[in-house]
């Protein structure tokens, strides 16, 4: 059975977990350092990289602002060139298209260009239900499905595997999906690409249906752009008969000048290049050329809930270029995994609770996931203010009710603070008593996870006026 992200536990219990693999916080602590690294090399040597910035936030504004007109033009140019456009609400009804259309071919295994949408509403445990076998193709999305696992980061879903890891997969599991591994496999990276490009070869030549995802849909034209790393998309997109392209409909940019702007950030925030190996793009269909049928199915899912949030709504600029991950200190300690999304890290800790709703017990404690430093906010290509929608969903769980020892105490401090006698008189009560305290006062799910610090004896006001008043 095809695993999900459905039911896992909260953030707390799964990071309380994970931070106790040492492997893995290598693994990732390594990854992400290396991208980083590369990325800023990469930005610095953009004179207009700040100007990039601020044009690609403009532009998704601008398409957020007035997307129904942008997703009908779209629609309009793909039925236009020959494609079908196909719209879903919600995860159910997008799998239920997209397996309709598999089962119209009649095909039984198909194979697919990495998708996180396709991974948000669980359409391979859809497709496995229906009878259908959906194998990926994207390398490091192979090496998670071969594993039985699931992905940790937007760009690099095994980036929590190393070598050694990744070399007993392939020896282990390889056989049981094709062609099986060579004998006597070893890490080296090289004979690890050899591998998987000789079992992926073999479902390219004999797949009919693709599926794919896309980083950008044009709505000038309605053409459809997937940027990777490896080529292995583009095998996908023009070597199978049916394409069939699953899409969120926050990915329209209006022209082909809007995307210029996003293809100089993608992969310089993404993989630390200058431009990813391949940028493949696709119309509709040409009469002997590449796919004989085209689908686009376009996907809601909670977008236009969290288009409906004036904070929020800033996290549907996402690119997924993970420079948010790959500087996030929570997520260099916990990995992936603990967030119970395919959207981790800082992205994951806004876009989640937004997708989904206030009330959803995977994703309410997400917004509480950050130590609030805003590295996030300073590597943003697309200048999302994390800070800014973490806080604000934090304030809509507090209103919510659900901590209500927690917002009584705030409520109380906020009083307290309203009345500068009083605050005063509460500051050198604190340095009379806070040497009594315990560690850990008696405030469930405040203090949990919280010591409490030292209380200075004297306040600084008190120790200004003692030595610095007279100066003054």
């Amino acid at each position: 059975m095809t695993r999900s992200f459905l039911g896992w536990p909260a953030f707390p219990e799964a990071a309380a977990r994970e931070v106790g693999n040492r492997q893995l916080r290598e693994n990732v602590r390594r990854a992400t350092r290396t991208i980083r690294g590369k990325r800023a090399v990469l930005a610095a040597e953009r004179p207009d990289w700040e100007q990039l910035r601020d044009s690609a936030a403009a532009i998704k504004d601008r398409v957020l602002a007035g997307l129904e007109e942008h997703l009908l033009r779209v629609e309009e140019k793909v039925t236009a060139a020959g494609g079908t456009v196909h719209w879903a609400r919600d995860a159910a009804e997008a799998n239920r298209i997209v397996t309709d259309l598999v089962r119209a071919t009649g095909e039984r295994e198909i194979v697919k260009v990495k998708s996180m949408l396709t991974e948000e509403i669980g359409l391979d445990a859809a497709l496995e239900a229906a009878g259908i076998s959906a194998r990926e193709t994207d390398l490091a999305a192979a090496i998670v499905q071969l594993g039985d696992d699931l992905p940790s980061h937007v760009v690099v879903p095994a980036l929590h595997r190393n070598r050694a890891e990744i070399r007993e997969i392939f020896a282990r599991e390889m056989g049981r999906h094709g062609r099986p591994a060579p004998d006597g496999l070893t890490d080296d990276p090289a004979e690890l690409a050899e591998a998987a490009r000789l079992h992926l070869r073999e479902k390219f030549l004999g797949a009919k249906v693709a599926v794919s995802g896309a980083n950008f849909v044009v709505a000038e034209t309605g053409t459809l752009v997937v940027v990777e790393s490896e080529g292995n998309g583009r095998m996908c997109l023009t070597l199978a008969d049916t394409l069939i392209s699953v899409v969120g409909i926050e990915k329209t940019v209006p022209t082909w000048a809007d995307l210029e702007v996003f293809l100089q950030l993608l992969a310089r925030n993404a993989t630390g290049e200058r431009m990813a190996p391949y940028t493949s793009t696709w119309t509709g269909t040409v009469d002997g050329d590449g796919p004989r049928a085209f689908h686009l199915v376009l996907v809601d899912n909670g977008r236009t809930r969290a288009l409906a949030d004036p904070v929020g709504r800033q996290a549907l600029r996402c690119i997924r270029c993970g420079a948010c991950m790959n500087t996030c200190p929570v997520y260099e300690r916990t990995g992936g995994h603990a967030y119970g999304s395919v959207y981790p890290g800082p992205i994951g800790a806004i876009l989640n609770p937004l997708l989904r709703g206030p009330d959803d017990p995977q994703t309410a404690s997400l917004p509480y996931a950050s130590t609030l430093c805003g590295a996030c906010n300073e590597v943003c290509p697309v200048r999302i203010r994390f800070t800014d929608v973490l806080l604000d969903l934090r304030a809509q769980v507090a209103d919510g009710g659900k901590h209500p020892v927690e917002r009584a105490a705030l409520n109380t401090v906020g009083a307290v603070m309203e009345r500068p006698a009083l605050w005063k008189a509460a500051v050198k009560a604190a340095g009379l008593v806070g040497p009594l305290l315990p560690a850990r006062t008696p405030l469930p799910g405040w203090t949990d996870n919280r010591a409490l610090p030292d209380i200075p004896g004297e306040s600084f006001r008190r120790w200004w006026k003692r030595n610095e008043g007279d100066r003054a």
